[in-house]
């Protein structure tokens, strides 16, 4: 399901990231008192009352002489046209200014619901200041103040109110999964060397592709949606806005996927991007496939397949649990093995273990390598659960959850790979204590 997406625009320094932060609950963007410092759009999730959502922070619009103060409008525009409801962000200290009402001009021409929001509302006596802001012509302003955290439940409440109504989808029980990388790794190309047609333009710019877009299809009984996305390129090289339109698109695509292959350029090598570009679906809880494109490019020996494995395992430590498949688009080597590789990973991370089958292999676990003694005191652990799929995830009971160290539970995990097939998917332990 595509999560209805929520975009804060507004001048620089009226509180957009400070706000982003209040409504993710976390420290996400980087606060200065400085305008104009969110030079890139910023993309996460939360969730109010029960109903969750995406948020995009943007840099201010303005129209001034700044040099990058025309980029960070475009990314404003551009995160206007990806949201369903636009939080518009205003400044109570400095009244309404005439570049808030060139934001203005801009959101009347987006033709989307807009939520105005006076920030920096930190005492009563402000109140009374807010009402000025109804010249903007966007009805009533809440009051916000971004610092203390006072008013935000109104305005998500506005919000949610705003987001458009769930239509009654068809379920899609196909297998979804999406291409990333760094540009021009091949990603287009594999896409149609996938499907036996050229569904997708192929080109060696960069680039190239500036949309995530959708196929279905069918290969051995099983149905698949292939989503194809934009190259990830690296921050401090991305000039172009629609380049950073289109990475906040990738990480919306894997959002939306059940498994995520990693491509990987054989004639390049492995690029410090390329662990970046893994990261944003390891962290996201996805199966994951590494995809070395380019096979057929490479001159090749005994060792060399097994040389190139070896350093993807060393740069990849992280990544240890997925699976590693070299294929040429130009050529289809390997590519038949594709679809049944993502079906395996798709169903290990949906795989569901009895709760008397883990503490077997738990009980086992701790009678080859003991729990450890942490400043006198000894870990104890009562039994494992199974919590929740996609990822597959485990709760442990402990007598105190800070004993679980890291490694110990890295123990865990490792035992519970050798015991069950858990290729392709992270696994997530979770320590609670026993009450």
């Amino acid at each position: 399901m595509v999560l209805p997406t929520l975009a804060i625009v507004g001048r620089p320094n009226v509180g957009k990231s400070t706000i982003f932060n209040r409504i993710l609950g976390e420290r996400v963007s980087i606060v200065e008192d400085t305008p104009g410092v969110t030079r890139d759009r910023i993309y996460g999730k939360s969730e109010w009352l029960g109903k969750e959502f995406a948020v995009i922070d943007t840099g201010g619009i303005d129209l001034g002489d700044e040099p990058f103060l025309s980029q960070i409008k475009d990314q404003a525009e551009i995160a206007i046209e990806e949201a369903d409801v636009i939080l518009f962000l205003t400044s109570v200290e400095a009244g309404v200014t005439d570049a808030d009402e060139r934001v203005a001009q801009i959101l009347y021409r987006a033709k989307k619901p807009v939520v105005l929001a006076v920030n920096k509302v930190d005492n009563p006596e402000r109140r009374q200041d807010i009402y000025d802001f109804y010249s903007l012509g966007f009805g009533e302003p809440f009051p916000l103040s971004g610092t203390h955290g006072i008013g935000l439940g109104d305005v998500l409440d506005a919000v949610l109110a705003a987001f458009p109504k769930e239509a009654n989808s068809v379920e899609d029980d196909s297998i979804k999964f999406s291409l990333i990388g760094r540009p021009n790794v091949g990603k287009s190309s594999l896409v149609n060397a996938i499907l036996g047609e050229n569904r997708v333009i192929v080109s060696p710019i960069e680039g190239t592709t500036r949309d995530a877009i959708d196929t279905k299809f069918e290969t051995d009984g099983e149905t698949f949606t292939m989503i194809d996305t934009a190259g990830i390129r690296k921050r401090g090289k991305v000039y172009e806005n629609t380049e950073k339109y289109a990475v906040l698109r990738a990480l919306r695509a894997i959002d939306r996927s059940d498994v995520v292959l990693v491509v990987i350029n054989a004639e390049e090598g492995i690029r410090e991007q390329d662990k970046k570009v893994a990261g944003y679906a390891h962290e996201a809880g996805r199966g994951i496939i590494i995809v070395v494109n380019k096979w057929d490019t490479v001159e090749k020996d005994n060792h060399t397949m097994k040389d190139f494995e070896n350093l993807i395992r060393q740069e990849f430590q992280y990544l240890d649990y997925a699976p590693i498949i070299f294929v040429s688009a130009k050529t289809k080597q390997r590519l038949q093995s594709l679809p049944a590789m993502i079906v395996e990973v798709s169903e290990n991370q949906t795989r569901r273990i009895q709760s008397s089958v883990l503490n077997d292999v738990l009980m086992d676990a701790i009678t080859v390598t003991p729990t450890p003694t942490v400043n006198g005191k000894r870990l104890r652990i009562y039994y494992m659960t199974q919590v929740a799929v996609k990822p597959p995830t485990f709760v442990v009971f402990v007598n105190d959850p800070d004993l679980l160290h890291f490694s110990y539970e890295r123990f865990l995990i490792n035992q519970l790979r050798q015991a069950f097939d858990f290729s392709g998917t992270p696994i997530h332990v979770i320590a609670r204590q026993r009450k």
